[in-house]
């Protein structure tokens, strides 16, 4: 896995031809159990330092979009899996916990809904309230500069807009490690403030 702008953060990624972009997953490790978002299928060199991390305690999903390698990871590690509460009804596994907006997954990773995607209850989260991670309506498929779903993708275009502009408000915003894309190392916050700009 690959080390973040934290010492307690990392990542690992797979690459999708068909949209030319890296989905990635995080790994928030913490002497009290890591925390995985959103988490890719795992290589031998990335599950063995996983491993020597401490395996797993929570994976978070953060849409039904999302579940990518969750169930097989948590079957290995022993982690729980936690989901977002607006899609209880119709996620495609049980989970072990349904997450809110304003819940703290742990201590310091706090839960953001965002409406409007293309799933209903998609979740993102920020850490320490300067780290924010997003799963699959804000993305970033060129360096440096944050996008959302295209327009035939959304649910709700208007309620997305509205997500964006809450997450935007969000004062000390200064990396966005994004679920697509490229993630944005300082200045994340003006990325977003500028993406809440274009959109209107």
């Amino acid at each position: 896995m690959k080390s973040l702008h934290r010492p307690d953060l990392y990542s690992w990624s797979a690459f999708d031809e068909a949209r030319n972009v890296d989905f990635h997953g995080v790994c928030l490790a913490r002497p009290d159990g890591n925390v995985l978002v959103d988490p890719m299928p795992l290589s031998a060199h990335d599950r063995a330092h996983l491993e020597r991390l401490g395996g797993a305690a929570w994976i978070v999903v953060t849409n039904s979009d999302h579940t990518r390698a969750a169930q097989d990871i948590a079957a290995w590690t022993g982690a729980k899996i936690a989901g977002p509460a607006a899609e209880e009804d119709t996620f495609p596994f049980p989970c072990d916990r349904w997450l809110a907006a304003g819940d703290s997954v742990v201590p310091g990773l706090v839960v953001h809904t965002v409406s409007g995607s293309k799933t209903p209850g998609e979740v993102a989260l920020v850490l320490d309230g300067t780290t924010l991670i997003t799963g699959d309506l804000i993305r970033a498929h060129v360096a440096g500069s944050l996008m959302i779903l295209p327009d035939p993708k959304l649910a709700d275009k208007a309620a997305a807009v509205v997500s964006v502009r809450a997450l935007a408000a969000l004062a000390d915003i200064d990396t966005v490690l994004v679920g697509d894309g490229w993630p944005l190392f300082g200045n994340g916050g003006v990325a977003l403030r500028a993406l809440a700009a274009r959109l209107g």
